[in-house]
C-alpha cells in the first residue's frame, strides 16, 4: 500500500519537502494544503518588488502550482486551510470554498511559516498601516506607491531629491522597526521619492550585527535622506480613520502611511491545538531530523526551532535557506533516507542603498558568556581591492572569538555595495561551522587578484589582528 506524505504550507520548507520526497520516491503520494493562492515564492524579494526593481509578483514564484501538479505529480490544493491535526488518528482536516476534507497521512510536515508581528500599540488598525508578510501585502504596498505617484502605472524612477520624478509625491511615511524588512522598505520608499522616517526602539539598527556595522548602515541611510530615529519607542499611530502621525515617547511626526517591520512570529496554533510540543523560543520543538513530539509529524521552516551551531541551543531563526534546507531534509527522511536538517548560525545579509552588510554566529558578549565562552572582539577596516587598482573601497570586519580556545564565534561585515562584505562572510561561516580557531582561519588559502581584494584579504587581516590579541 502506498504511503501518503501530507504537507501543511506551500512555501519554501513545504514545497522543498514535497518535491524532494516525490523525486526520491515517485510512488509516494504527496498532498500539499496551502490556504492561499501563491506557493513556492521568494518573500525576500517583496521589498524590491515594492521598490520597482522587480516588475511582477509572478517573477518571485520559483515553481507555479500547475508545474507542481502536472510536472512533479504533487497533489497541491491551494485555497485549502488546514484547521486541525489529529496525531492519534493520523489525519488533517482542511476547509475550502468547496467544503471540508479529512485527509489521512503516514507522514506529516507542518510548514506553516511565520506571520508579521503587529505591535501592541494604539492605531495599528487605521487605514494606511501596512505589514509585509505575504504576496498580497506586497501587492497592496506597490499599489499604494503607484497611487501616491498619481496613477496605477508603475515605473521605477532614478533615486534623487524627493518628488523629482514623481507626478504626485505623497508623504511623509513612517517605517517602524530597524531590522531587515524595515531597512529594505525604507530604501524602497525613499527610492520612490517618499520622505521616510525610520523608527527604532533600541539604540541601534540591525540587532545581531556589530555596533560598527549598525552605525555604518544608519549613517548611510541618513546620507540617503532617511530620517533615522533611534531610541524611539512608538506609543501610538495617531489619526482618525487613516493614520496621520507616529507618536513616540518624546515626539510626534506627521505621516500618511506606516509600514510595520517589527519582526515575525512562528505560526504554531495548529501544532499547539494538536498537543505538539512548543519550544522555549515559541516555535515548534523538533529533533535533529525535524521530527516533533508527535510520531511521524515533522516541522520545518519559519514555524520551527533549529539548533545553533555555536551554542548548541535551540533557536528560532526564520531565514530562507534554513527553510529550504530543512524542508529538503524532511523530504529525504520520509522517502526512506533519514537526513538531519543541520545546524544554523543565523547567517544573514542586507543591502541598504549603496551599503551591504552580513553577519553570522554570535557577537554579543553577554550571549557568548551565557553559552560558556570568554569572548574577545576586534574590528578592523581594510581595503577591498589592491591599492593601485582604479576602483575599490573599505571593508569593516568585526570578529569575535573565545579567549581560551581561539574558536571563531561570530563575525559582522559591512562595505559599499559590491565591495564584498557579504561574499567575504562565507569564509567566516565555514570556519564557524567547523569550529575553526582564529589561528587556523588566518592560514586559509583565500583567492587573490587585484580586482577582488588585497594580497591579504580583509578577512585574513581581521584574523591576524584578533589573533594578536589572543596570543
Amino acid at each position: 500500500m502506498t504511503d501518503t506524505f501530507v504537507v501543511v504550507g506551500g512555501d519554501a520548507a513545504g514545497m522543498s519537502a514535497a518535491s524532494k520526497a516525490k523525486r526520491d520516491d515517485p510512488d509516494l503520494e504527496v498532498v500539499v494544503f496551502e490556504k492561499g493562492e501563491w506557493v513556492s515564492y521568494g518573500a525576500c524579494g517583496l521589498p524590491y518588488y515594492v521598490k520597482g526593481e522587480i516588475q511582477s509578483l509572478e517573477a518571485l514564484v520559483s515553481v507555479t502550482p500547475e508545474e507542481f501538479r502536472d510536472e512533479r505529480d504533487i497533489d497541491l490544493r491551494t485555497g485549502h486551510e488546514v484547521v486541525a491535526i489529529d496525531p492519534d488518528e493520523r489525519t488533517v482536516t482542511a476547509e475550502s470554498a468547496s467544503g471540508t476534507v479529512v485527509q489521512s497521512y503516514d507522514h506529516l510536515l507542518i510548514a506553516t511559516g511565520a506571520e508579521a508581528v503587529v505591535p501592541e500599540i494604539d492605531g495599528t488598525d487605521r487605514e494606511g498601516v501596512y505589514t509585509l508578510g505575504s504576496m498580497s501585502d506586497g501587492k497592496e504596498l506597490r499599489e499604494y506607491v503607484a497611487r501616491a505617484r498619481g496613477g496605477e502605472s508603475f515605473q521605477q524612477p532614478d533615486r534623487g531629491p524627493a518628488c523629482r520624478f514623481l507626478e504626485d509625491c505623497a508623504g511623509p511615511v513612517g517605517v517602524v522597526g530597524g531590522g531587515y524588512i524595515g531597512i529594505e522598505m525604507a530604501e524602497a520608499l525613499a527610492a520612490n521619492g517618499f520622505e521616510v522616517n525610520l523608527f527604532q526602539r533600541g539604540d541601534r539598527l540591525l540587532k545581531g550585527f556589530s555596533e560598527e556595522t549598525s552605525k555604518h548602515v544608519a549613517d548611510h541611510l541618513r546620507d540617503e535622506d532617511v530620517a533615522v530615529h533611534l531610541n524611539a519607542s512608538v506609543e501610538e499611530l495617531a489619526g482618525g480613520e487613516a493614520v496621520e502621525a507616529v507618536v513616540t515617547d518624546d515626539d510626534r511626526i506627521a505621516v500618511e502611511m506606516v509600514l510595520l517591520g517589527t519582526g515575525v512570529r512562528p505560526r504554531t496554533a495548529l501544532a499547539e491545538a494538536a498537543g505538539i510540543d512548543i519550544g522555549e523560543t515559541g516555535a515548534i520543538a523538533t529533533d535533529a531530523y525535524r521530527e516533533t513530539s508527535a510520531s511521524d509529524v515533522y516541522a520545518a521552516g519559519d514555524c520551527a526551532e533549529a539548533t545553533h551551531a555555536v551554542t548548541g541551543e535551540s533557536v528560532h531563526v526564520p531565514l530562507a535557506l534554513t527553510a529550504n534546507r530543512h524542508g529538503r531534509a524532511v523530504g529525504q527522511t520520509v522517502s526512506g533516507q533519514p537526513t538531519e536538517g543541520g545546524d544554523v548560525a543565523g547567517t544573514a545579509a542586507i543591502k541598504a542603498f549603496d551599503a551591504e552588510a552580513a553577519r553570522t554566529g554570535i557577537l554579543d558578549h553577554d550571549e557568548a558568556r551565557a553559552a560558556g565562552f570568554d569572548p574577545v572582539t576586534e574590528t578592523v577596516t581594510a581595503k577591498s581591492r589592491a591599492g593601485y587598482y582604479p576602483e575599490g573601497g573599505d571593508v569593516t570586519i568585526t570578529l569575535t572569538a573565545d579567549r581560551d580556545s581561539g574558536r571563531i564565534l561570530g563575525g559582522s561585515l559591512v562595505s559599499e555595495y559590491g565591495e564584498g562584505a557579504v561574499h567575504r562572510s562565507h569564509a567566516i561561516v565555514g570556519a564557524l561551522m567547523e569550529e575553526t580557531t582564529v589561528f587556523e582561519l588566518e592560514n586559509y588559502d583565500l583567492a587573490y587578484a587585484p580586482p577582488f581584494n588585497t594580497t591579504w584579504d580583509p578577512v585574513l587581516v581581521a584574523t591576524k589582528v584578533l589573533g594578536g590579541k589572543l596570543r
